[in-house]
C-alpha cells in the first residue's frame, strides 16, 4: 500500500483560521472520495477530549477528523500542551500525561518527542490517503526555529507542501505574508507554494490589485481568497471570539461563568442553535445580571479559578442565584467548586485545601494520577426543576485530576454510568436547582438540551417543546458542508491537487 500524500496549512500568527481552513480541506477530500484524516503535531490548548482508545487529544483535530468523517485517534495530535501557569504547561503525548512542565523545560526537551510525532504520523500515512497537517502560531517565530517541531520542523519530517493564511480580518494582510516569507529560510520558503489570504469581507475586485502585487513581490501565487464563513463549529482555544460576543438577552438565558483557566467550554455550544436562547460567558459580576441558569465550566486550575471566583465577588452572585431557586450546573471543575472543600495533599495544583461553595454535599480530593474514560449511561432520580431528565441516555467523557466523594445522607447520584463492561458508577449529585457532574458532552444529547430549555420557557408560558427538538451530529454535517463549499468556492482547488500529487 502506497503511503499517504500529505498538504499542510500554515499561518502568519494565531487564529489566522488554520483550524477551520484544514477542517475544510479535509471535508472537501472526503467528498470527492479520499481517505483524509487531521494531524498537528503540537497543539496548545485547554479544550481537550477522550478517545475511544481512552486517550487525551486536543478539540481542534476532534473537529477535523469529524470534518473528514473518521473517528479521532490520539496519533492526530500527539502533543498536546494544556497551561497550568502563564509559564508552564501539562504535557500530554500520544494521550497520556508525561508531567508539569515550565516553557523553558519543555522546549529544552522537545526534540526528544520527535520519534513520538513520527510515529504518529507514519500510522496515519499507512492507513490514509491525504493527511492534513496544521501548524501552530507562525513559522517565522525566529526565536523558535531552531527546534521547531510544528511548523516548517514538521513540514520538512513529512516532506508536506505548505499553503500559508494570513488574516485581512485583523489588517496587514500583506505585510503579514510577505514578512513571514522574508523571515524564511530559502530551504523553508521552497516548501510555501500557495498563499491565503483568509477571513475577507468586501469587494475582490478592489482587493486584486494588492494581490498582484503580492504576488509579485513574495513569488509565491495566492491561491485562495476565503471569505469570513459564518460556520457553527468548535473553536479551538480561549481566542475564540464566542468569548467576546454580545447578545441580546434570549426568552432563556444561560450564562456560563468564564473562569481564567476556562476549559471545555465546548461543552455549551449545543445552546447556540436555539433561537429562543442567549448562551453569554461572563466574566465580570456587574454582567452576570438575572440569567434562568448559570452554568460553572471545566477548569485547568480549579483551585486558583476557586479563589478568583471568590475575590471577585462572583461566588456571592452564584450563591444569591441559587438560594433565589434557580438552576445552577457545575461541569468537571465546575462541579468540584460547587462542593463543601477541595483537597490537594500532593501539590496537583495548589497544595492545601480551599473550602468550596458549599452548594452541593460534597467533598474533593486531588489525586496525581488523572482520570480519561469514554462514559455512557442516564441521569438517575433527578430532582429539583431539572426532575425531567430523569431517565434520559447520554454519552461523554471524564478528564479531571480529582475524585469527589458525596457526604453520607446526600442524594443518589443522578447520573448512572456504565463502562464498556457494563459496570454502574455513581457520577454527581444535586442539592435543591443546583447539579453538577464530571460528564463533558452532556449537553450533545438533544434531549437534555431540550428539557433544560423547555422547563424555563415552560415557567415563563411558553410551551415549545416540540420546537427545540435539535439533532446536533446532523447540525455539525451541515455545518461541515458549508464550510467545504466555502473554501472549494473560493481557493484553486485543481492547483491544490497537483500540489499534492507532486509533493516535496
Amino acid at each position: 500500500m502506497s503511503k499517504a500524500k500529505s498538504i499542510m496549512i500554515q499561518g502568519t500568527m494565531s487564529n489566522a483560521g488554520k483550524s477551520l481552513l484544514a477542517a475544510g480541506l479535509c471535508r472537501i477530500f472526503a467528498q470527492d472520495g479520499y481517505k483524509v484524516a487531521p494531524f498537528k503535531s503540537q497543539n496548545m490548548a485547554l479544550n481537550s477530549f477522550i478517545t475511544e482508545e481512552g486517550l487525551e487529544m486536543g478539540r481542534a483535530q476532534v473537529m477535523q477528523a469529524e470534518a473528514a468523517g473518521i473517528a479521532p485517534i490520539a496519533a492526530m495530535n500527539p502533543i498536546l500542551l494544556k497551561p497550568t501557569t502563564d509559564m508552564g504547561s501539562q504535557v500530554i503525548v500520544n494521550g497520556r500525561v508525561q508531567g508539569n512542565m515550565t516553557a523553558m523545560e519543555y522546549y529544552r526537551n522537545k526534540q526528544k518527542y520527535i520519534p513520538a510525532i513520527l510515529d504518529a504520523y507514519h500510522r496515519l500515512e499507512d492507513e490514509y490517503d491525504i493527511i492534513v497537517l496544521e501548524g501552530a502560531g507562525s513559522p517565522a517565530e525566529i526565536n523558535l526555529k531552531q527546534d521547531d517541531i510544528v511548523n516548517m520542523g514538521m513540514a520538512k519530517m513529512a516532506k508536506a507542501p505548505v499553503l500559508l493564511a494570513g488574516d485581512i480580518d485583523r489588517g496587514g494582510v500583506f505585510a503579514q505574508l510577505l514578512g513571514t516569507l522574508a523571515l524564511l529560510t530559502e530551504e523553508e520558503k521552497a516548501y510555501i507554494k500557495g498563499l491565503i489570504v483568509n477571513k475577507f469581507r468586501g469587494d475582490k475586485n478592489i482587493l486584486m490589485p494588492g494581490i498582484h502585487m503580492l504576488e509579485d513581490m513574495g513569488k509565491v501565487p495566492v491561491l485562495g481568497i476565503v471569505p469570513y464563513l459564518n460556520v457553527d463549529i468548535d473553536d479551538e482555544d480561549s481566542l475564540s471570539e464566542r468569548f467576546s460576543k454580545r447578545e441580546t438577552i434570549g426568552l432563556a438565558d444561560i450564562a456560563v461563568i468564564r473562569l481564567p483557566k476556562i476549559s471545555n467550554f465546548t461543552d455549551f455550544n449545543p445552546f447556540e442553535g436555539i433561537e429562543e436562547v442567549s448562551l453569554r460567558y461572563v466574566s465580570r459580576p456587574a454582567d452576570l445580571k438575572e440569567p434562568d441558569v448559570i452554568i460553572l465550566p471545566g477548569s485547568k486550575s480549579t483551585i486558583e479559578d476557586m479563589m478568583w471566583l471568590r475575590e471577585t465577588g462572583m461566588e456571592a452572585k452564584i450563591k444569591r442565584h441559587a438560594s433565589l431557586g434557580k438552576i445552577v450546573i457545575g461541569v468537571c471543575g465546575g462541579y468540584q467548586m460547587l462542593g463543601e472543600v477541595i483537597h490537594d495533599p500532593e501539590g496537583a495544583e495548589h497544595q492545601g485545601s480551599i473550602a468550596g461553595m458549599g452548594l452541593l454535599p460534597v467533598e474533593t480530593t486531588f489525586q496525581s494520577e488523572k482520570t480519561r474514560t469514554r462514559v455512557q449511561g442516564m441521569f438517575h432520580k433527578v430532582g429539583g426543576r431539572l426532575q425531567g431528565l430523569t431517565g434520559v441516555a447520554f454519552e461523554g467523557y471524564e478528564i479531571h485530576m480529582g475524585s469527589t466523594r458525596r457526604k453520607q445522607g446526600s442524594p443518589l447520584s443522578f447520573v448512572a454510568q456504565m463502562g464498556d463492561e457494563g459496570e454502574k458508577k455513581a457520577d454527581g449529585t444535586f442539592r435543591g436547582n443546583v447539579y453538577g457532574t464530571y460528564i463533558h458532552g452532556i449537553f450533545d444529547e438533544p434531549k437534555v438540551v431540550q428539557e433544560i430549555i423547555s422547563t424555563i420557557l415552560k415557567e415563563k408560558g411558553v410551551d415549545k417543546a416540540e420546537d427545540l427538538v435539535l439533532d446536533r451530529k446532523a447540525y455539525k454535517e451541515k455545518q461541515y458542508d458549508i464550510l467545504a463549499e466555502g473554501v472549494r468556492q473560493n481557493m484553486d482547488m485543481e492547483f491544490i491537487y497537483k500540489m499534492i500529487e507532486k509533493g516535496m
